[in-house]
Order: C-alpha cells, then structure tokens, then sequence
C-alpha cells in the first residue's frame, strides 16, 4: 500500500510539472496593456510584463534577463507604433528568433496628428499625419485589442479565451459610458487639454476635447521644448482659455509651473503611464478621467 502511494504521488507530482512546463509565456511590453492581457488571460498562460509600471515606455530597454525572456517567450505581445523605443532593437530580434508577436495597434483605428494640434515644430513625431501610440487612453481601443487577442491566442498558443473577450468586452463597453457620462458634467467651452507631450490624442477624440497644446512638442516624451514652442504654447492657452495644464510622465514640472504662473492656468498632474496600485486597467481609466473631470469642470 506504501508503494502504491508513493507511485500516486510521483505520478501526480510529474502531471503537475508537466502541465508546468507546457503552460505557455507571453511577454507583454508594458504594464496597461500587461494589465488587460492578465484578466483576458485569466492564468491560462503566463504573462509577464517587460516594462516596469511607471517607468517611460518611450525610454526603457530591457536587461539582459529581461531579453532572455522576451527571446524564451511563446508570444510577444507589443502595442506598436514606436512607443516602445528603447525596446525595438530586442523586440526585432526576438521576431528573427522566430518568437511569435502580435501588435496590438494593428487592430485599432489609428489617431494621426491634426491640423492645429500640439505645436509647431519641426519635431517628425508631431507633423499632420504622424500617428499617435497612445491607443491605452480610450477604452474601445482596448477592446479592439481584446476582440483581436482572441483568435491571435488560440492560432499561436492554443488558448481559447472567448468567454473571457465577452466579459472584458462587456466591462470595457460599460466603462466607456461611465466615462462619457462624467465627461458630460464639463461644459464644452472647457473641453481644452494642454498635456505634458502628446498622450491624450485618443481620450480627446472619444469624448469630444480639443487638443491645443503640449509643452513637450512630440508624441514621445523624449523631446524637448524651445522657447518658440513654449511662447507658441503660452499664446494657445491664452487665447483659448485654457483652465489647466496637466503635467505627466516625462515632463518637466519646473517648465509645466512656469507655464501655469505665465498664463493663469492651474497645473494639474495627470497619470498618463502608470497602473494605479490595484493594477487594475480599469481602476487607471477611471482615475485619469477623474482627473480631468475635476481639473476642467
């Protein structure tokens, strides 16, 4: 009897490192798009994020380790659009590896730059028609995402996630009336956004804001302003009336207060990047447009 339950449990301790062993790896590129992964994902496959949460996408490359885990990776799953710059030449190397990616941003509707938006420069990110990486910030494009993920997941790694895409989709849909609801509350004359660079392009277009400026001129945080972006910047404000800048991630906070005390707009800082501490996507939406209900309503 002793052996006998000695073999039970060899057998069910090889099954579990089995089944350890053949449950597949997905590496995502940042925390927000990590964070609807997980709950689309639901533990059928690992999922690990490359970028820390908080630290500029634009900017960080990974470590060695974290390159032998994208290299090791089942899938990769990037948003695209040269937001993870720092991570392209790893990420290219990975694909030539033959490590599966899925780009989350050729599932969307893509925002380009407008007429009339952010500050003239001669900056290639911030000309009319260069197209924006910012897709978190509107949640329809999450589910785009989602919607996409699904057959992306059962053709590369055999994971059916259908019934998890209908709940998401469902939370996402609801998420956005929410939005649009508290939204309503700012009157339309107030529905300007001045950000620290070009980051709520997606957020403006759904919900009916203007952009009309950013004080670093680019769609990457990674460039900097002249004094003729600043005094072009300064004037829009002025001239439209603008109630709040909303400082973020890569901005200088010193150039952002200057701005605010030059022209009478209230400095408000936005997280555009971060998870919130629950690490929920859905909690972080929520709160960003909290934030401007309140700073501009």
């Amino acid at each position: 009897m002793a052996g006998l339950i000695i073999a039970l449990v060899s057998v069910a301790a090889s099954c579990h490192q089995t089944a350890r062993k053949t449950k597949k790896s997905i590496v995502v590129t940042y925390s927000i798009l990590g964070s609807i992964v997980q709950e689309l994902v639901d533990g059928r496959a690992d999922v690990t994020v490359s970028i820390p949460n908080g630290l500029d996408p634009h900017e960080w490359e990974p470590s060695a380790k974290g390159i032998e885990t994208i290299n090791n990776a089942d899938l990769i799953i990037r948003n695209g659009l040269g937001l993870e710059a720092g991570m392209e030449k790893c990420l290219k190397t990975a694909r030539d590896r033959g490590v599966k990616t899925f780009t989350a941003s050729d599932y969307i509707e893509i925002r380009h730059v407008g007429p009339g938006e952010g500050i003239p420069t001669g900056d290639p990110d911030q000309i009319i028609g260069a197209a924006d990486p910012h897709v978190w910030t509107d949640p329809l494009m999450m589910k785009a995402i989602v919607q996409a993920l699904v057959p992306a997941l059962k053709k590369e790694l055999g994971i059916d996630v259908a019934d998890r895409a209908e709940i998401l989709s469902t939370r996402l849909d609801e998420l956005n009336i929410q939005i649009a609801d508290a939204v309503s509350l700012i009157p339309a004359e107030n529905r300007k956004i001045v950000t620290g660079h070009e980051s709520m392009g997606y957020f403006a277009k759904r919900y009916g804001f203007k952009l009309t400026g950013v004080i670093i001129p680019s769609l990457s945080s990674q460039a900097a302003a002249s004094a003729a972006d600043l005094a072009a910047l300064k004037d829009a404000i002025s001239r439209n009336n603008v109630k709040a800048v909303f400082s973020e991630l890569g901005t200088s906070p010193a150039l952002a207060r200057t701005v605010g005390n030059e022209t009478g707009a209230r400095v408000v800082e936005l997280n555009t990047h971060a998870l919130s501490n629950d690490g929920s996507y859905f909690t972080y939406e929520k709160e960003l447009a909290d934030t401007i209900v309140k700073a501009l309503k």
